[in-house]
């Protein structure tokens, strides 16, 4: 997860907030440092997009919301702000800053793309901040490169459990939010 900033180069949670507000391109903040995003493959954009668009559909009319990578999410009181690809939320949304309703406290199902340049994050530092999250209840990871998912589910006990496959005709249960995606629909027209 790595140290925390030093105090020479230390942000605060109040004044990277109020910087990315106004900023251009977003950054997340990961315990006092703040890390500018790139952009992201036409792959990544289309299985994000075919995944938001299946559970959307599947959500209307629904408590759930689907939303995409501009939704800010904060994890560990403050030390750290991220942008999922996608995010779920169910029942009433709950904000940093109830007055400014952009920072999102209580997903329920996290999903992030895999990139070559961030699969070991996506998996290691991000999942285990991820877990911290007292509502979240699925976390689910598709790979950009190779029709691969691994989807996590939180147990009754407060367990992690792991389903991975890389079978094309695989339907991902999404019980958190009362969904099940095939996955060839999540990975359609992508060439990889």
């Amino acid at each position: 997860m790595g140290l925390p900033a030093s105090p020479l180069t230390y942000v605060s949670p109040e004044d990277y907030l109020e910087a990315e507000r106004k900023a251009e391109h977003k950054h997340e903040y990961w315990n006092g440092d703040i890390r500018a995003m790139s952009g992201a493959s036409f792959a990544h954009n289309q299985i994000c997009m075919n995944l938001g668009a299946e559970l959307h559909a599947q959500l209307k009319g629904k408590s759930c919301t689907v939303v995409g990578s501009d939704q800010r999410v904060q994890v560990l009181s403050e030390t750290t702000f991220v942008y999922p690809d996608l995010t779920v939320v169910c029942g009433p949304r709950e904000f940093q800053d109830q007055m400014k309703p952009d920072t999102l406290l209580n997903p329920t199902l996290l999903v992030e793309v895999l990139s070559a340049s961030t699969k070991s994050n996506d998996r290691g530092d991000k999942f285990f901040l991820y877990r911290q999250i007292p509502s979240l209840r699925q976390y689910l990871l598709l790979d950009s490169q190779t029709i691969h998912a691994e989807l996590h589910t939180r147990d009754e006990l407060g367990r992690w459990i792991l389903t991975e496959t890389s079978d094309r005709n695989t339907i991902l249960e999404l019980d958190s939010i009362a969904c099940r995606v095939p996955l060839t629909d999540v990975y359609a027209s992508v060439e990889l």
